[in-house]
C-alpha cells in the first residue's frame, strides 16, 4: 500500500516516528514530496525555535533512509489541472497521485472535498482513521509499532501512560484509546 504523507503528519515527532516505524515494518510505502519536506521542516522550527534545524535535518535524512524511495516530484500539469480549496494544496494531491497513492495522510480533510479530487485521486484519511484501519486489520503490528517508538524515547523515557497522552496530544484519540487499551508498563 502507497500512503502519501502530507506536511502536517510529519510535523508532530510522535506522530512522524510511529509512521515511520509502520514504514520500516513494511505496512506501507510512504511517500511525499521536497515541498512536503521543507513545509514541515520550517513549520516545525517556527514554532519551536528552540529546536537545532541540524537536528531536524539529520531527521529528515534518516527518514529518507528508511524510506529510500519515498520522494516524489509531482507532475507539475498534474498541480496546473487541479482545483481545491487551497490552492496551496495542489502540489499534495499531484504528488499523490503521481506517485499512485492509495492513501493521501492529512489532518486537514476539508482541504481536499471529495466534489473536488480528479478522477485517480487516492483516498483521503485523516492519521487517526488510518491508524484505526491498520489496528482493525491486525493490532498487534501497531502495538509492536508504539512499544518500539516508546523503547527509543530517552530524553525524557515516556511511561505507556505519558506515550498514550503524547498521541493524544498528536490528535489520535481513537489510537491512543486502542493502545492505552492494550499497552500496559513492565
Amino acid at each position: 500500500m502507497i500512503v502519501f504523507l502530507d506536511a502536517n503528519v510529519l510535523f508532530a515527532a510522535a506522530l512522524r516516528d510511529l509512521l515511520m516505524q509502520l514504514a520500516v515494518a513494511g505496512v506501507f510505502a510512504p511517500k511525499w514530496s521536497e515541498l512536503i519536506e521543507d513545509e514541515w521542516l520550517r513549520n516545525l522550527l517556527a514554532v519551536r525555535p528552540d529546536l537545532n534545524s541540524a537536528s531536524l535535518a539529520r531527521t529528515r535524512d534518516l527518514m529518507r533512509i528508511a524510506a529510500p524511495d519515498c520522494l516524489v516530484a509531482p507532475d507539475e500539469a498534474l498541480v496546473s489541472s487541479i482545483e481545491l480549496p487551497d490552492r496551496d494544496d495542489r502540489h499534495v494531491l499531484a504528488a499523490a497521485m503521481t506517485c499512485k497513492a492509495d492513501v493521501l495522510l492529512t489532518f486537514n480533510l476539508r482541504d481536499f472535498p471529495a466534489g473536488c479530487l480528479p478522477e485517480g485521486s487516492p483516498e483521503i484519511l485523516h492519521p487517526d482513521a488510518f491508524l484505526r484501519r491498520l489496528a482493525e486489520r491486525d493490532g498487534s503490528i501497531l502495538l509492536a509499532a508504539c512499544e518500539t517508538c516508546r523503547s527509543r524515547l530517552r530524553n525524557p523515557a515516556l511511561t505507556a501512560a505519558e506515550y498514550v497522552a503524547a498521541l493524544v496530544r498528536n490528535g489520535l484519540p481513537i489510537t491512543s484509546s486502542y493502545v492505552e487499551n492494550h499497552i500496559c508498563d513492565e
